[in-house]
């Protein structure tokens, strides 16, 4: 195995090499010869970390029996240990890895939960900084002009940093308070290098372990990471979002903010935008001081994503903490909220530089799907399951990874089916079928468009923000997805079926039987709720 990783590492130079090649022109001789010496200690990090990996899981169970206690517990600690190493390649290396390791650290039940939590709890958390010369450096190059003079102040201590740039607070000169979004210097020059050198190990991996089929990953990242390091393709991303929420769902367009655009002030390199006076969205302290509760958090959190994925088919695909904020409605929502000292919330949605579009087959599909999830329809669950490329010998499995229940559960017609709560022995249970069915989950992955991929990550981060803001699944929360998928779904039957007159009566029909689903449906909730002496919050 070691000499499996030294001829990984020979052959890696040209592979990798070629992507230097490509990512950057000739005519730029210092980026080709910076790129050239980053080269073989990047990729030489990348072989003796992808061998050591390979050859703990290889040899640490030899002779032990598959299954049994022992293995299990050797299984754990090599997963552990694995994932620190490839957590310290990810710090090592920085840039698009660091980029790689939050996605791993979103795919709850996707990969090993070892991998998971400490992806998890470093990630978002310990991303490079730039210093001030580096961050000049940037400013010249973009706007011909260092921070000090663009602006009547800059701050140059950031306010935080992510894996691709970190960001500053600033005031125009005309006064106006804004925060400048800086990229990294060297993402620009490496990328296309370290997605090259990843796309060779994770090959590696799976030539070694066929089960081990992480290339949809590298591959996604391939796809996004162009995008993502383009700051005005995330500036125009933001405007088309809020676009969607006025033209689309303009009952809670109100609700939905993105910081406003500085276009003069921008470049692909530099962003320029409105400063938010706002709470983190998990940030439960901060959101009652503002008068908010975090219930009325989450629903609007479930309805605004729900919105996105159902309806408008255009979905911001990184919702984890630190990319939404939450404040105040800045007018009251009506006469009796404001006289009963009760506030609206407004999402803010920052980050948008991954965003992806479903066409109108899957965004219907997956729609669909979501309608028999809920509803407990295993012949929906299965038809469009199989529809969305899982097949008929995986659609049990894709239904248990998306809602993060075992099958008895999902088909479950008990109201509270889909419920999680933080103690509830399901989790335990699922994480069992998800270290058990690796390979088959491997196999799923492979076969699912990457645009759904992306939806398992974007559910995934929404299930983890409504855990820290109310503790567990909120009932109503399944309600919305409910009513929104269901909506989507005859709102397609509309387009498809056009002006007929029988057409039209049918869905009339199927829409009056729908609400009288959801209101019974929304019953059942509140005498559960009531039985279980559980707060009661309704405001629909």
């Amino acid at each position: 195995m070691w000499r499996a990783g030294l001829k990984l590492g020979v052959a890696g130079l040209g592979g990798a090499g070629a992507a230097a090649a490509a990512g950057a022109s000739w005519e730029d001789a210092p980026t080709v010869l910076k790129i050239c010496g980053l080269l073989p200690l990047r990729l030489l990090r990348d072989s003796l970390t992808a061998a050591s990996i390979a050859f703990d899981y290889q040899y640490s169970c030899w002779g032990v029996e598959e299954g049994s206690d022992e293995w299990t517990r050797i299984r754990h600690v090599v997963h552990l240990r694995s994932a620190h190493r490839l957590q310290d390649l990810c710090f090592r290396n920085g840039g698009i890895y660091i980029k790689l390791g939050q996605h791993l650290g979103q795919l709850d039940y996707v990969v090993p939960e070892e991998y998971v939590q400490t992806m998890r709890e470093s990630m978002l958390k310990r991303c490079p900084v730039s210093s001030y010369d580096q961050v000049r450096r940037v400013f010249i190059k973009e706007l011909g002009q260092p921070p000090e003079d663009v602006f009547a102040e800059f701050n140059p201590v950031p306010l935080a940093s992510a894996s691709l740039a970190q960001v500053h607070a600033a005031r125009t000169h005309d006064g106006c308070k804004v925060a400048v979004k800086v990229q990294h210097t060297h993402l620009t020059d490496t990328a296309a290098v370290d997605i090259a050198t990843v796309d060779f190990i994770v090959s590696f991996l799976h030539r070694c372990f066929p089960s081990f089929d992480y290339r949809w990953l590298v591959e996604e990242v391939r796809e996004s990471s162009p995008k993502e390091l383009d700051f005005l393709h995330e500036a125009r991303n933001s405007e088309k979002c809020i676009d969607n929420f006025k033209r689309l769902s303009p009952h809670i367009a109100e609700s939905i903010y993105a910081p406003k655009v500085y276009w003069n002030l921008s470049t692909p390199r530099l962003l320029t935008m409105e400063f938010m006076e706002a709470a983190e969205v998990t940030d439960v302290k901060a959101i009652k001081r503002h008068g908010l509760r975090p219930h009325d958090v989450s629903k609007l959190l479930s309805k605004a994503f729900a919105e996105m994925i159902f309806k408008h088919g255009f979905v911001h695909c990184d919702p984890h903490a630190a990319n939404l904020m939450v404040r105040p409605l800045p007018k009251p929502a009506s006469w009796w909220s404001s006289l009963f000292g009760r506030r609206k919330p407004q999402l803010i949605l920052l980050d948008h530089g991954l965003y992806k579009e479903l066409d109108f087959d899957t965004r219907t599909s997956y729609a669909a799907l979501w309608k028999g999830l809920i509803f407990a329809d295993e012949k929906a669950i299965r038809e469009n399951s199989i529809k969305l490329g899982a097949g008929e010998d995986l659609y049990v499995l894709f239904a248990g990874v998306l809602t993060m229940r075992p099958w008895k559960r999902v088909i479950d017609p008990a109201v509270d089916h889909l419920a999680l709560r933080p103690s509830h022995d399901d989790r335990s249970e699922l994480q069992m079928y998800a270290a058990h069915y690796f390979p088959q989950i491997s196999e799923l992955l492979r076969r699912l468009p990457r645009v759904i991929l992306l939806m398992l990550k974007t559910n995934d981060c929404l299930r983890a923000l409504n855990h820290d803001l109310v503790k567990g699944s909120p009932l109503e929360s399944f309600l919305i997805i409910g009513r929104v998928s269901s909506e989507a779904v005859l709102d397609a039957k509309r387009t498809i079926n056009g002006s007929k007159i029988s057409s039209r009566f049918s869905i009339n029909i199927e829409h009056l039987f729908l609400e009288v689903r959801l209101l019974a449906m929304k019953l059942a909730i509140w005498l559960l709720l009531l039985s279980n002496s559980l707060p009661i919050q309704w405001d629909q």
